[in-house]
C-alpha cells in the first residue's frame, strides 16, 4: 500500500516508520524539516517531502495516489496557549489536502475521551477528529492515555519524579485512574487497523490490562527500580501550583506542565474493548512496559524521544534558518587547543556532551545556570539527551538543539534554547594546521539591545573559565 505518514519526525512517527517499511509499504513522511529526519532509516520504500500542515501552500507537493493516511501531529508541546487553534487549522488544511486524493483511510491516534468535562489538550484531540471526518475519508480513531515507552512522556515524566523525589507532596490527581498501554501495543494496533475494512469509520479505545491511579504507577515504578518512595497527597495543590510542581521537577515546559495537569485530573480508562475483537495482541503490563522501556534505555536504543518536540518559541522555525552562524553585531568566545590524544577519542568526547556526562568543567556552574533558566520559565537543563553516544540534526540536548552533527566532518553545532537576551550558538570542530590536530570551539552570542551586551560582558569572567576549562578538559587524555 502507499501510505502518507504526517508526524514522521515525531515520536510516535519515527517507530511506526520501520514498522511499516517492514510491512512492504510505501511510505510518504510529511515533515516540516528535512534535516531532522533520520537517514539512518532510509530506503527504496521511502520518500521524504516537506511540507507544513499549518501552511496549505506547502502542501501542493504531497502525493495524490495513496491508499491511506496516518495522521499523528499535535502542537501542545510547541508551547503555543492557542495550540487547540493550530490543530484544528492543522486537521483543516489536511483534510482538504485528502479529498484531493485516492486515499480510503485516515487512521488518527486521539486521546481516551469518557468523561463529560474535558481539559482543553483532550476537547482538542477530540475536535481533530471530527475535522478529520469532514474530509469524506474514513477515519479510524485509536484513542489511547499514558503511553509507555523509552521516550515516551509519560515515561520520562515518571522516571523523573520517582528518580528524583524521594517524598513527593502531590496534588488529588494522583488518586485518578488511567488505563496505561505500552508503545509496542500502541504499534501493534496502528499497523493492524490500516487496511482493516473491520476498522474502517470507527473509534476505538485502546489501553493495557490493568486500569491504574498515577499514585499507583510511581509506586509501581519505584518498586521496578528498587527505591523506596514516600507520597503525602494535599488536596489544597492547585492546577496552577500542581503545574509548577511538574516544571520543575520534570522536563516539560510550564506550559506543557498546565496542560498536562488539566488532562491527568481527567480519569482515563477504556469503555469498549471492542479493538480486541478485531486485532488479537497480547497486551503488556505497566510492570511489562517499564521493564522493557528500561532495557532500551540501559541498551542505548532509544529511538525516539518526546523531549525532541518540547521547544523554545525561538525555534517555531525551521532550523535552517539558525545553521548559519552570524558574524556581524556578535560577541565570540574562540579556544583553538592543540591536542595529541586521538583525534577519535577526542571527537567521543564532544559527541556525548552534556546530559549524564555533564559539560566536563564546572558542571555545578552549568546547573545553576539551567535552574535560572527554569526560573525564568526556559526550558532548563532536564531535558538531558536522547542517547548517550549518538547526536542526530533536531534533537534535544539539555537546553541547546542540535544543528548540525556531522562527524565526517568533525562538526557538531548548537543553538542555545535557554531564556537569553540575544541569540547564542556553540560550535566544536576539529581541524589539522601544519601536522597538529586542534580543537576549535566557538561560543557566538548576538546580543538583543544593551541587556544582551551587559549579559555578555558581565559574565565574561565566568564564561573564560568555563570555556577554558571544558576545551581543556574535551582534548585530556
Amino acid at each position: 500500500m502507499k501510505i502518507l505518514l504526517t508526524g514522521a519526525n515525531g515520536y510516535i512517527g519515527k517507530l511506526l516508520l520501520p514498522v511499516l517499511v517492514r510491512n512492504k509499504h510505501k511510505v510518504y513522511c510529511l515533515v516540516r524539516d528535512k534535516r531532522r529526519f533520520n537517514t539512518a532509516t532510509a530506503s527504496d520504500n521511502i520518500e521524504v517531502i516537506s511540507g507544513d500542515l499549518l501552511k496549505p501552500d506547502s502542501l501542493v507537493s504531497l502525493p495524490k495516489d495513496i491508499d491511506a493516511a496516518y495522521y499523528l501531529v499535535h502542537s501542545m508541546t510547541s508551547g503555543d496557549k492557542n495550540f487547540d487553534r493550530l490543530e484544528e487549522d492543522a486537521a483543516h488544511n489536511f483534510s482538504n489536502y485528502i479529498r484531493t486524493t485516492t486515499a480510503k483511510q485516515i487512521i488518527y491516534l486521539g486521546g481516551l475521551v469518557n468523561a463529560e468535562h474535558l481539559s482543553k489538550h483532550l476537547r482538542s484531540r477530540k475536535n481533530v477528529e471530527s475535522v478529520l471526518k469532514e474530509s469524506g475519508v474514513s477515519v479510524t480513531v485509536l484513542r489511547a492515555g499514558i503511553i509507555i515507552g523509552s521516550g515516551s512522556a509519560s515515561f520520562e515524566i515518571i522516571r523523573d519524579l520517582v528518580e528524583k523525589l524521594p517524598v513527593m507532596i502531590t496534588p488529588r490527581w494522583l488518586n485518578t485512574k488511567n488505563q496505561p498501554i505500552a508503545i509496542a501495543n500502541v504499534l501493534d494496533y496502528l499497523a493492524g487497523v490500516l487496511g482493516n475494512e473491520a476498522a474502517l469509520g470507527r473509534t476505538f479505545d485502546i489501553g493495557g490490562p490493568e486500569p491504574l491511579t498515577y499514585r499507583q504507577m510511581l509506586l509501581e515504578f519505584a518498586k521496578i527500580r528498587g527505591i523506596k518512595r514516600y507520597i503525602i497527597t494535599l488536596p489544597l495543590l492547585s492546577p496552577r501550583l500542581s503545574s509548577y510542581w511538574l516544571y520543575f521537577v520534570t522536563s516539560t515546559s510550564f506550559q506543557l506542565a498546565k496542560n498536562l495537569v488539566e488532562s491527568l485530573k481527567t480519569e482515563a480508562i477504556c469503555r469498549d474493548d471492542s479493538i480486541k475483537k478485531i486485532i488479537d495482541v497480547p497486551l503488556l503490563t505497566y510492570r511489562e512496559s517499564v521493564q522493557r522501556a528500561f532495557r532500551r534505555v540501559e541498551q542505548n536504543a532509544v529511538v525516539s524521544s518526546w523531549k525532541d518536540a518540547v521547544i523554545s518559541e525561538k525555534m517555531s522555525s525551521q532550523l535552517s534558518e539558525f545553521i548559519q552562524v552570524p558574524v556581524y553585531g556578535c560577541v565570540k568566545d574562540q579556544r583553538i587547543t592543540p591536542f595529541t590524544t586521538s583525534e577519535e577519542k577526542v571527537l567521543d568526547k564532544v559527541w556525548t556532551i552534556g546530559g549524564a556526562n555533564g559539560w566536563y568543567y564546572a558542571n555545578f556552574l552549568w546547573r545553576i545556570r539551567g535552574f535560572i533558566d527554569k526560573l525564568a520559565g526556559g526550558v532548563g537543563l532536564r531535558r538531558g539527551r536522547r542517547s548517550a553516544t549518538e547526536l542526530n540534526v533536531g534533537d534535544a540536548l539539555d537546553f541547546w538543539r542540535v544543528l548540525l552533527a556531522d562527524k565526517e566532518s568533525k562538526r557538531l553545532l548548537l543553538y542555545a534554547e535557554m531564556k537569553l537576551p540575544g541569540e547564542a550558538w556553540l560550535e566544536f570542530s576539529i581541524i589539522n594546521l601544519n601536522g597538529q590536530n586542534q580543537l576549535v570551539q566557538t561560543a557566538t552570542f548576538r546580543p538583543r539591545g544593551l541587556a544582551g551586551r551587559a549579559y555578555w560582558y558581565g559574565l565574561l569572567p565566568l564564561h573564560n573559565l568555563i570555556f577554558e576549562g571544558m576545551a581543556r578538559k574535551i582534548v585530556a587524555g
